[in-house]
């Protein structure tokens, strides 16, 4: 099974439950439509990695998000993730109105830093992607359509959240492509106070 660290500590989620189309700008850049309901997907234990890996079939794309860590069916850990998407493969299901499992749950398709203890408001929580020091995406709690109490409890009225289990809060506009050898640098403020900041290093994949 694959761990995460909150403070310190080795985690073991059996989920990682991520919210779609949670920022309004990048559910335009993806020409998608502003749903009715909270979208909710889940990625099994085997998505979670600590390895960032550039696709072999088809490229594979990066969106980053805040995260957030359960204990007790409430959040406890906050840190940042990259939900990896393979887009054409995506485009492809949802056209035949297909599930996503193939395009969202793939081995490594969840990329994760470490997790520190939510601060006293999550308010104040936003976050930053750089690679290779270009900022490409800035999220921001003010942003979401939905908040992450009311991400919490939509997913409590029909699924049960384990101890360790992390949740993915949605992305804003910026992903792109997860290009070989590019250094991707994930931020989480609290305000102005740096409380997570990690790198990861594209890879090929072992063939």
């Amino acid at each position: 099974m694959n761990s995460i660290v909150f403070d310190k500590q080795t985690i073991t989620p059996t989920k990682v439950v991520c919210v779609g189309r949670n920022y309004v700008d990048h559910i335009h850049e993806l020409n998608n439509e502003i749903p009715d309901e909270m979208v909710i997907f889940v990625k099994p234990n085997s998505a979670i990695s600590k390895d960032l890996l550039v696709g072999i079939d088809e490229p594979i794309h990066y969106e980053a998000e805040l995260c957030f860590l359960c204990q007790d069916q409430s959040f406890v850990g906050v840190g940042l993730g990259l939900d990896l998407t393979k887009r054409q493969l995506q485009s492809k299901l949802k056209a035949k109105g297909l599930p996503w499992e193939r395009a969202k749950s793939f081995d490594g398709a969840a990329v994760l830093t470490s997790f520190v203890a939510i601060p006293t408001t999550v308010e104040a929580l936003r976050f930053t992607l750089k690679i290779d020091d270009e900022l490409v995406q800035m999220g921001d709690v003010a942003l979401m359509m939905n908040t992450p109490e009311a991400i919490r409890q939509e997913i409590r009225s029909f699924m049960s959240l384990a101890d360790g289990d992390v949740v993915m809060t949605g992305t804003p506009k910026g992903v792109g492509v997860v290009h070989g050898g590019a250094c991707f640098e994930l931020s989480l403020f609290d305000g102005e106070t740096c409380i997570v900041n990690q790198q990861f290093k594209a890879m090929q994949p072992t063939q």
